[in-house]
């Protein structure tokens, strides 16, 4: 059968009176309804069967909202520090899950101590965002196994390196090595920290696998390696995966920005300024890499408007449709 899976970050849900990080940072009643409505049509559009949500304060909103649109099952495992001198500021986000079918477990992933001391790390150790980790039961009786993540922000600084496609993951361990070991980017070494423990816990699975995933770091990046390569880990000659970019599994769609451009270029899922960037991904495990029937991009809104804006989102939604038997 085939199941339809998205990775959604909503930029900042946050329902009234309640702000995202400073008091006047709020939305009032009638852009709340309008990014709800936003909202709702996006997931009509998308009409995925399982949604991993990035960037969630209101819980309860979200889970009724989802609710209505048919998702019957719900889950989050955390919920935002609130500002203790104002409680009606929200400090952080959470992450969230919906879906068609029974969530029937959920599961702590544990940082992983070995690669704390692996990377330096010097501070009490805890993910940016909790992850989740869910076991679903497809209705022909497949277990599988999902998680939602939106990893450690990227600073964008110097040391925030950008690889192209053939960096060797040598090269990639030798250029990051000087700031790594001097703490010039705690957020680069939080991120591969991150992306280690939930290499460590998935490495464990047993059933198909599906990550949805704001990475907070580029394709090819270091982060990917840490989160997918077995070689990033072990001591191995060569590249060995135990998880894969799905949007390299299926035909690819041309994206032209340019009316003159033929060629197959990613779309991307985020903006910066004048930069493209991908940071949206959904990872598949070895099962699943051959079963991708369809892997979209949805980002009609970044079109009119690159940098997004808070009453729709400042990312795309990326949806991929699997095969699982």
């Amino acid at each position: 059968m085939n199941i339809k899976f998205t990775t959604f970050n909503l930029f900042q849900f946050t329902a009234p009176p309640f702000s995202w990080y400073f008091k006047k940072d709020r939305f009032t009643k009638e852009q709340w309804e309008q990014k709800v409505s936003w909202i709702k049509d996006q997931i009509k559009l998308l009409d995925a069967d399982i949604i991993g949500f990035q960037e969630v304060f209101s819980i309860e909103e979200l889970k009724e909202l989802c609710k209505e649109l048919g998702y019957e099952y719900f889950l989050s495992v955390d919920k935002p520090k609130i500002n203790k001198q104002n409680p009606t500021i929200y400090k952080t986000t959470v992450l969230a899950l919906a879906s068609r079918f029974p969530i029937i477990s959920n599961k702590n992933v544990r940082y992983d101590l070995a690669s704390i001391k692996k990377h330096n790390f010097k501070d009490k150790f805890a993910f940016s965002r909790v992850p989740i980790k869910a076991i679903i039961e497809l209705p022909n009786k497949t277990k599988i196994a999902v998680y939602v993540n939106h990893l450690k922000s990227n600073r964008l600084n110097e040391f925030e390196y950008i690889f192209k496609e053939g960096t060797s993951l040598k090269e990639k361990i030798e250029k990051t090595k000087v700031a790594l070991e001097n703490d010039f980017s705690s957020a680069l070494k939080q991120r591969l920290i991150e992306a280690s423990s939930l290499y460590m816990d998935i490495k464990e699975s047993k059933i198909p696998t599906i990550f949805l995933c704001d990475l907070n770091d580029k394709e090819f990046s270091m982060t990917i390696d840490a989160l997918t390569n077995k070689a990033y880990h072990e001591e191995l000659e060569e590249d060995e995966y135990i998880l894969f970019d799905s949007y390299y599994h299926c035909e690819k769609e041309i994206y032209n920005p340019h009316p003159e451009q033929k060629e197959i270029k990613r779309t991307p899922t985020s903006y910066y300024f004048s930069d493209e960037n991908v940071i949206d991904f959904i990872f598949v495990s070895e099962q699943l890499k051959d079963k991708i029937v369809s892997y979209k991009v949805f980002d009609e809104h970044l079109q009119k408007n690159r940098n997004g804006t808070l009453l729709e989102s400042d990312h795309a939604q990326v949806v991929c449709e699997i095969d699982i038997d």
